[in-house]
């Protein structure tokens, strides 16, 4: 059997449909019943909103979900001037406006989602009301000193920009994600090749846009980012996956006294056997931590 064959069949069946955000054509995906009260669902960098099937089929059935693709990611429009971090601050809030109601909202988020929504949580506090967060823990700091290195690599990116990767086959992607992942099983690693690629005359290429890949000329300032965390209100969950490679690279800033400092309203758990790509690794176990969480957040309808 070959990794197409395997292809994961969704429990729960997603219906995808187009919103015009800020100008911009964007992708979500429901599942489950109607509701004004959705848990929102933000995806990381280079993914889109069908990979987070995996735990929504793991998670109980009278749950409401409204999954984003960011723009230039997944089925959405990408951006002909670039992309630019805030831009997610305000797509969210559109989104909000658009699918949910005033009362505070639920939101999971992957990596760069979930930094985007412990970001937005201290920038308007009260509008969330709960934050899963799976290991959206921002990025090294920078130094002044970088910033003519950094903006001569953009200069030079922009005139020779990223290529776009392309695929034989979905089926090839497939089995690169498992050199990659070992902890993919086959059935995953193929629905997420399906997801992640876009047939283009003889060859398949990936539907984020190549141009993610340039470097931001704008330094990362972490102190700017723990201000927001710490304005935040929403009670977090913060997962962090136990054989993850992303903490290291934030040296000190990466350690359990660093993480609790930095997100002052969440519960820390780690989940043993996964990495940073634990939704797609093991979404049972990610599920029970989540449901866990939602359980203690009174009163938590759906």
């Amino acid at each position: 059997m070959n990794d197409i064959d395997a292809a994961y069949v969704p429990r729960r069946v997603p219906v995808h449909e187009d919103l015009v955000l800020r100008g911009l054509r964007h992708r979500i995906t429901r599942w489950g019943p109607p509701s004004r009260s959705p848990i929102v669902l933000l995806h990381g960098f280079l993914d889109a909103a069908d990979s987070w099937q995996f735990l929504v089929d793991e998670l109980p059935e009278d749950w409401s979900f409204v999954g984003l693709d960011w723009r230039g990611f997944g089925g959405s429009a990408w951006q002909q001037d670039g992309y630019w971090f805030p831009d997610y601050l305000a797509d969210l809030e559109a989104l909000l406006a658009v699918v949910a109601d005033a009362a505070p909202v639920r939101v999971i988020g992957h990596s760069m989602g979930g930094n985007v929504a412990a970001l937005y949580d201290g920038i308007r506090p009260g509008r969330l009301r709960w934050i899963v967060n799976l290991e959206g823990f921002g990025l090294a700091d920078t130094k002044p000193d970088d910033a003519p290195a950094r903006y001569a690599r953009w200069l030079d990116e922009l005139a020779k920009p990223p290529r776009q990767s392309t695929y034989a086959s979905p089926e090839d992607l497939a089995k690169f994600l498992r050199t990659r992942n070992a902890r993919l099983t086959r059935a995953r690693a193929a629905f997420l090749a399906r997801a992640w690629v876009r047939e283009d005359g003889r060859r398949w290429r990936l539907a984020a846009d190549p141009r993610h890949r340039l470097v931001n000329p704008v330094l990362y300032r972490r102190e700017e980012a723990l201000a927001c965390w710490r304005r935040g209100t929403a009670p977090m969950l913060l997962l962090l996956g136990a054989l993850t490679e992303y903490r290291a690279r934030l040296g000190e800033h990466g350690s359990d006294g660093h993480l609790r400092a930095s997100f002052p309203n969440a519960m820390i758990d780690t989940l043993a056997g996964v990495g940073h790509m634990m939704h797609h690794e093991d979404p049972a176990a990610v599920a029970r931590a989540i449901e866990r969480f939602a359980r203690i957040q009174v009163p938590d309808v759906s």
